[in-house]
């Protein structure tokens, strides 16, 4: 049968509480295990949440990840910017071939079709990627503009996933 509270117990948990210790720490220092450490700081009106403190440092954490939130978005951001550019810049598509299995490259004016859609697909997820780390704000027509964002990036999946291995040139 469990020992019944005292008021030696309450008047040692009030005076260890009011130096700071945690319920465990009490408990051990008087004996008593942890549950009926809570029972008398409940009725003695104590808490042993760390409040303040926790709650800072919560905030300093939910802060600092926000920002780091905010620095990956829009370096995918302008992730899917330098991959937008290249939908129409000049490049160079080369690959081993022929019976001696020899490197041959060509330069192109721009991207082949297939790469052009591979490019739109990655710039779409980019893009998407980094409305969800930071969503745009508000406005008028916001949710209409990420709707749209959303079911082009799906398309652009879709068409790369239904086109991929297929090799037609553009």
């Amino acid at each position: 049968m469990a020992e019944p509270i005292t008021g030696t117990d309450r008047d040692q948990v009030r005076r260890l509480h009011a130096q700071g210790k945690t319920r465990n720490q009490i408990a051990r220092e008087i004996g008593r295990s942890g549950s009926t450490v809570s029972k008398i700081a409940r009725a003695l009106d104590l808490s042993f949440e760390r409040g303040p403190e926790v709650v800072a440092a919560t905030e300093a954490r939910r802060i600092d990840l926000a920002a780091r939130r905010q620095q990956l978005a829009e370096t995918l951001h302008e992730d899917a910017e330098r991959l937008r550019r290249q939908l129409w810049e000049p490049c160079t598509v080369g690959a081993f071939g022929g019976k001696d299995n020899e490197w041959s490259q060509v330069d192109l004016s721009r991207p082949q079709f297939a790469d052009q859609r591979q490019i739109l697909a990655a710039t779409s997820i980019a893009v998407d990627k980094s409305l969800r780390l930071a969503p745009a704000e508000g406005g008028a027509g916001a949710d209409d503009v990420r709707s749209m964002l959303g079911t082009l990036g799906s398309v652009l999946t879709d068409a790369f996933a239904d086109d991929e291995g297929s090799d037609d040139g553009g």
